[in-house]
């Protein structure tokens, strides 16, 4: 695998840092140039995706996980002769409903109250992470991860989810080769959901990880690393 090829760029999700690709990084880092970029510094979708262009090489593989894979698309949408490869993980192409939108509301008044350790506890409940031994140490480096991005980073994520656009039509534009990823047992990003994000796009392949539910990068570090290699070696297709 030539060191020479495209960056790989890690978007991370909601209230993540580096530290949700650490076993990834680890690996592919001994391939390829890796850089993780922060995804909290916008209160617009399209704000953080255009701050980041600025940062990112000509020719990259991107890699998102949840609300990083929303800002992956709009990176897309923007500039799709730059991304070579792409990789969505536990992430959606839909925008907010109102309903979904005045539901999260609540979250944000906790968030303001001190009370962010709850609202990450209802963003990714127990019940969206596999029932694994690992499972308690997951739902804790998610904590961590998003006490120290702290309660702005959440306020500025949160008003970018309600306010994102519907990207299929982006996706239906792909031609870069795609993985598409999900955690059998994920509740959020289902796997039907992530079936149907997957068939929206001419090159893109479904990679279900056992043993993960949405967080699968920390659930089956290894199963998530072997995938995006695999995907890392998948040739073009010119069209």
């Amino acid at each position: 695998m030539g060191f020479m090829s495209e960056t790989i760029v890690m978007l991370p999700g909601l209230m993540c840092d580096a530290r949700l690709f650490q076993h990834q990084i680890a690996t592919l880092s001994r391939f390829r140039p890796v850089m993780v970029l922060p995804t909290a510094m916008g209160e617009r979708i399209e704000e953080i995706a255009s701050g980041l262009l600025t940062a990112l090489p000509s020719k990259i593989a991107l890699v998102g996980h949840g609300f990083g894979g929303v800002v992956a698309m709009e990176i897309l949408r923007r500039a799709p002769d730059r991304v070579a490869r792409l990789a969505l993980i536990s992430s959606s192409p839909l925008a907010e409903t109102p309903q979904s939108a005045a539901e999260r509301e609540p979250r944000l008044i906790a968030a303001r109250a001190g009370r962010l350790a709850d609202v990450i506890r209802e963003e990714v409940p127990m019940t969206c992470l596999a029932p694994t031994p690992a499972r308690a140490a997951v739902a804790h480096e998610l904590q961590v991860m998003a006490a120290d991005l702290g309660v702005e980073a959440y306020i500025r994520q949160f008003r970018a989810l309600q306010r994102r656009r519907d990207q299929q039509g982006t996706l239906r534009r792909c031609k870069a080769p795609t993985l598409v990823m999900c955690g059998e047992a994920d509740q959020i990003c289902t796997e039907k959901r992530q079936a149907f994000l997957a068939d929206l796009m001419p090159d893109a392949q479904l990679a279900v990880i056992k043993d993960a539910g949405h967080v699968p990068s920390l659930e089956a570090p290894e199963a998530v690393t072997d995938a995006l290699l695999d995907w890392l070696r998948r040739p073009f297709v010119l069209r």
